[in-house]
């Protein structure tokens, strides 16, 4: 029998006296053990939760083994409390001393202490059967994961000719899959399996894995394509470009200023097209070289006169592509295209995680670069939707990657492998690219009056808003004939405390908004190039204003060959002047190309200028309606993802099989090849195949300017129809060898030695380039009048 003093009788009564505090602390545990266990058990089944990665449940269950001695200790200390407390109250009734000091401490004071006993007694009870099954759980949870990992350590290569890249790939994963974040984002954590489940399920270099659950509910049908329908106002497009940088005031002043123009001639072309608009198309626009990433080089130059072409281009491919009823986007930095394109986390070497919700997008070279850098695997698949906005232009032998190369073509701009036409350049320089264009302020009849009233018959504009144009060596010679028949305005920038070096007879006025130089063009007689900068918009503004162009020719042509500011652009082209276009499609009396060397020359030029009176003028490509009426058609008919397949080689072709008829007959003066009138047309075929006709080259011309010289336009895309022996036989041109070869000149012959070559690559298919040594087959088309870009069927 225990006994107690009367000092332990104090001891217990005083505890229970203050059991209160007591039991607040016996509670505590109690919440503690509940929120613990809530955690504890909702990591386990948060775990096996629907789209949570495979490779997370090791990790939760390895915590938990320690959960569950955590879990242990908390009942054992639970029922420790109980015993204790079980032994307290057993000494209270085993004495008398509550007796002689109930009225000082009620009975009813410990009455909840018998209450507080059974509860903590019942939570002990739970806790205990909670650890029963929390063990049952764990128990199941590592032989499921220990059956996971001894399935994930099975995992090998598997070897499928159908996927001849797989080891490779895992090999490189191994030994690099730390090197990018995304991958660790895509569920690959080191192990074998999960190298394969990604190059499986996220890439597509290896086969399903046959353990992985590869079922998935069906997507749900695409929702029906909405009609692009013409809009009537521009101002929700002045809201999409956004504020922050001067390029885009600019940019917003520009499609403010055209408002009028453009919506009329969206009008006029809807009433074209009655209505047959096409599927509206959902459309990024990526204007890289604004980025930061980039430089943004143009926006501090923007009040500054530098060069605004670039700027004055992208301002109206936005207005086009908005009133022709397409949904855009428009981002001018990194982390909005990221955004945009759903690129997911790291440096950029996976593909996205979700596909392309874009069915086009524009961009420069800046942004292409910057998509290929982010978009990973997802680049190559998604660059047929890719235009790429290019002012000079971007041949086939510089686009080829591998052929650019081997044979020199190699430069900082090209090699891109994209179907060249998705190059859309500011003029029409080469058929290989697109024509983008621009456009140029069109003049009503009064306006054109009002114009040819108040022409000062001996003022002339010089081109060009930067001092170093004044630089140029040899200017002072034809500025000083000119100087004594005209007087010579400038527009160049300064600022107050350098003044720039023009001569003293130039009446400088600095810098102008866009509207107050048109009215200085208005006004003047002459519109005078030094010889730079080449191919901007200003000549053609200026024409449209009733100016007459004065521009020098070169001679000889420059080219990346002979001239720094061509040196490392993707193109061969020679430029004979200032501004070919204006020199081969408008020409005298508007623009007249002289060579400024000639001093005799030069001024019976200025002389026959004075007595010449021309109207303002503008090509109908570049109005508001021709732009508009072009991007429509490439719209609605440029399809480069279903590319047509390449040419077997002829070492496959079976002497066995026969050719199909050729789809050409020889025209009736027997000087060239046209589409026969008996041979089947596809009717999807964009630009339509009866539109051609076939010319043999001389040596020392392009098929470019095989074509123009017969009044047509060299069409690449009709490269495949000529791409046959059986087109030189029809040609009477004798072939003793053909062979299929990679050369952007091809297909062509060699006369002298009677062989002839055939096109091994299309994306080769050129209409630029010559070569002494070969006459090209070349396909050319006719066009629309003022549209140099579609032929007259085209729209």
């Amino acid at each position: 029998m225990i006994t107690v003093n009367a000092d332990g009788k104090i001891m217990v009564r005083r505890c229970l006296v203050t059991l209160r505090p007591f039991r607040i602390f016996v509670l505590g545990i109690g919440f503690f053990t509940l929120c613990f266990l809530m955690t504890s058990l909702g990591g386990q089944f948060s775990a096996k939760r629907l789209g949570d990665s495979p490779f997370t449940i090791r990790t939760e269950v390895m915590g938990a083994l320690e959960s569950r001695g955590v879990l242990r200790r908390m009942s054992d200390m639970l029922e420790l409390l109980m015993k204790r407390m079980d032994i307290l109250a057993r000494l209270e009734n085993g004495t008398d001393f509550h007796k002689g000091d109930e009225a000082r401490f009620p009975l009813d004071r410990f009455q909840p202490a018998a209450g507080l006993m059974e509860r903590i007694q019942a939570i002990a009870q739970n806790v205990s059967d909670i650890a029963i099954k929390v063990d049952q759980i764990l128990r199941n949870s590592l032989m499921n994961a220990k059956m996971g990992d001894g399935r994930r350590d099975q995992c090998e290569v598997p070897r499928d000719p159908k996927y001849p890249d797989c080891a490779g790939k895992v090999e490189w994963m191994r030994a690099r899959w730390t090197s990018d974040p995304c991958y660790a984002f895509f569920g690959v954590d080191g192990t074998e399996c999960s190298f394969l489940i990604y190059l499986s399920e996220v890439e597509w270099f290896c086969p399903p894995l046959p353990w992985r659950n590869q079922t998935a509910a069906p997507s749900p049908p695409p929702p029906p394509r909405a009609q692009a329908a013409f809009r009537s106002n521009l101002a929700p497009l002045l809201e999409l470009v956004g504020t922050g940088k001067e390029s885009l005031s600019f940019m917003k002043k520009r499609i403010r200023h055209l408002a009028q123009q453009w919506l009329r001639a969206a009008r006029r072309l809807e009433q074209k097209l009655k209505g047959q608009q096409g599927d509206q198309k959902h459309i990024l626009i990526h204007i890289g070289f604004l980025t930061e990433e980039s430089g943004d080089v143009f926006s501090p130059r923007v009040l500054k006169g530098g060069p605004l072409g670039e700027m004055v281009q992208w301002a109206d491919i936005l207005a086009a592509l908005f009133l022709l009823g397409h949904s855009l986007k428009v981002t001018v930095s990194l982390k909005e295209l990221q955004s945009n394109l759903g690129v997911p986390p790291g440096r950029g070497n996976c593909p996205l995680t979700n596909p392309l919700p874009f069915d086009l997008i524009y961009t420069d070279y800046h942004g292409l670069q910057q998509m290929k850098q982010h978009m990973g695997l997802s680049f190559k698949k998604y660059r047929c939707r890719v235009r790429v906005i290019d002012t000079f232009g971007t041949e086939p032998a510089y686009n080829h990657e591998e052929y650019a190369t081997l044979r020199g073509f190699r430069t900082n701009w090209g090699y891109w492998n994209l179907h060249p036409s998705q190059f859309m350049t500011m003029f029409p320089h080469t058929p290989d690219n697109s024509f983008m264009g621009f456009v140029s302020e069109e003049l009503n009849q009064t306006e054109r009056q009002r114009i040819k009233s108040n022409k000062v018959g001996s003022m002339a504009v010089v081109y060009g808003k930067e001092a170093s144009i004044w630089k140029l060596q040899g200017k002072e010679k034809f500025l000083a004939i000119l100087n004594k028949y005209m007087e010579i305005h400038g527009t160049v920038y300064y600022e107050t405390q350098r003044p720039p070096e023009v001569p003293a007879f130039v009446k400088n006025h600095g810098l102008l908004p866009q509207h107050e130089f048109q009215q200085l063009l208005r006004k003047a007689k002459l519109f005078i190039g030094f010889g730079f900068p080449y191919e901007g918009p200003a000549p053609l503004e200026a024409i449209a204003n009733g100016c007459v162009f004065l521009q020098a020719r070169f001679n000889p042509p420059h080219s990346s060959l002979n001239h720094e500011f061509f040196r490392g652009k993707p193109t061969s082209r020679e430029v004979s002047s200032q501004h070919p276009y204006a020199e081969d499609f408008i020409g005298k009396p508007h623009v007249w190309t002289v060579d400024y060397n000639n001093s005799e020359e030069f001024e019976a030029a200025i002389k026959t200028i004075l007595r010449t009176q021309v109207d303002p003028y503008l090509p109908y490509e570049y109005t508001c309606e021709g732009m508009l009426e072009r991007i429509h058609a490439y719209i609605q008919h440029q399809d480069f993802c279903t590319m047509p397949s390449p040419p077997p080689p002829a070492k496959a072709q079976s002497p066995a099989m026969q050719s199909p008829p050729s789809p050409l007959a020889l025209s009736p003066n027997a000087t060239h090849l046209v589409w026969s009138p008996s041979a089947l047309r596809d009717p999807h075929a964009w630009p339509p195949a009866d539109s051609l006709q076939v010319w043999l080259s001389e040596g020392r011309h392009s098929c470019t300017e095989t074509c123009r010289r017969r009044g047509l336009v060299c069409e690449p895309t009709f490269f495949r129809f000529l791409n046959k022996k059986e087109v030189f036989l029809q040609l009477s041109i004798t072939c003793d060898s053909t062979e299929y070869e990679m050369n952007h000149l091809y297909p062509a012959v060699a006369e002298n030695v009677h062989e002839c070559y055939l096109q091994k690559e299309p994306l080769l298919f050129s209409c630029a380039g010559h070569n002494t040594k070969y006459r090209r087959l070349c396909p050319c088309r006719d066009y629309r009048e003022g549209q140099v870009a579609l032929c007259r069927d085209c729209l």
